[in-house]
């Protein structure tokens, strides 16, 4: 990941300032307001954002407000809700995240109470759920590891307007458990594994069918095969298969019989 020399600098000074300030926080135990102020700071000095103009504090949403909303180019773009530095973040907190974010149609949701940064991305599905795309744990972040400055920099203004956070979410989607369990089902898969078993046996009849029974009954836990996750996973493959062969049908009209009817079964 290419990370300006610039923002690399903020942030590597970012965690060297903070971290103490942080660690001296959390020995006070200072309340919810004053760690509001510690992040409001943080995503100025760190983050790159403009504390005054893309970030507004207590954001007003039907007659409750959110902590901190960032907005770029006047678009609102996440909704922050902060916590104590010394509470621990827990699923209530970022149940009452999600709500406002579902109010306001916002994609994605911070939960942090300076220490950890938990990034979220919103499912605008029934119910509406959420998934988690980044932790960052401020406080053991090394200033001379690359890996921690980059995982920074998906939160950065700068990332933002590079799209990186949804890159970095995309690229995580196409190594899920549930993206790999249903390409591990489609045909060209299956064919790849029966050549090869083929390869190691060659005196014994191995089906496609009987592969897919194998891996579904025997190889892949039952949750990565069932459940909303699962199936979308299954539909975005079919759509995929679909289209790259429409892209193909001039030149191979076969090409169709490639698609696996449990997947095509998805998309009816």
């Amino acid at each position: 990941m290419a990370i300006p020399k610039k923002v690399t600098e903020r942030l590597i000074a970012g965690i060297k300032r903070y971290q103490p300030i942080l660690v001296a926080a959390k020995m006070r135990d200072v309340g919810e307001a004053d760690t509001v102020t510690i992040v409001k700071d943080m995503l100025a000095d760190v983050f790159g954002y403009d504390k005054y103009a893309e970030v507004t504090s207590e954001f007003a949403i039907r007659g409750t407000y959110c902590d901190l909303a960032t907005k770029i180019d006047g678009v609102l773009q996440t909704l922050i809700e902060v916590k104590a530095v010394g509470l621990e973040l827990k699923e209530n907190h970022v149940k009452q995240a999600v709500d406002y974010a579902a109010n306001q149609g916002v994609d994605w949701v911070l939960l942090t109470n300076g220490m950890c940064w938990r990034v979220y991305r919103m499912i605008f599905a029934k119910p509406i759920d959420q998934e988690l795309v980044v932790d960052i744990d401020f406080s053991s972040l090394n200033a001379r590891s690359e890996a921690d400055i980059e995982l920074l920099y998906l939160w950065c203004k700068e990332g933002w307007q590079r799209s990186a956070l949804g890159e970095y979410h995309t690229q995580k989607q196409a190594l899920s458990r549930f993206f790999v369990g249903a390409m591990l089902q489609t045909d060209p898969v299956l064919d790849v594994i029966r050549r090869e078993l083929r390869r190691v046996s060659p005196d014994v009849r191995i089906e496609s069918e009987q592969i897919r029974s194998v891996i579904v009954n025997e190889v892949i836990k039952r949750d990565v095969l069932e459940g909303e996750k699962a199936e979308e996973a299954k539909k975005k493959i079919s759509r995929a298969l679909m289209k790259s062969l429409r892209t193909t049908s001039n030149r191979a009209p076969k090409a169709a019989a490639l698609i696996p009817p449990v997947l095509v079964s998805e998309l009816e």
